[in-house]
């Protein structure tokens, strides 16, 4: 069993009309579709990517 921690991103919002930057961000996180979600490793690395597109996705 692995003990590390796993969050899930769900893409709730589409990039279009964003900047470059929050695209690529998205991308990413392995997310580039409305309400597609990926499960990631919870990593200071990965919050911070969260936090720069936390207007399009939800964090569970």
């Amino acid at each position: 069993m692995s003990d590390k921690k796993t969050i899930i991103v769900t893409q709730k919002k589409s990039p279009i009309g964003r900047q470059a930057y929050q695209r690529q961000t998205l991308v990413g996180l392995g997310l580039n579709k409305i309400g597609r979600s990926c499960q990631l490793e919870d990593t200071p690395s990965i919050r911070g990517m969260i936090n720069k597109v936390k207007h399009l996705v939800i964090v569970s």
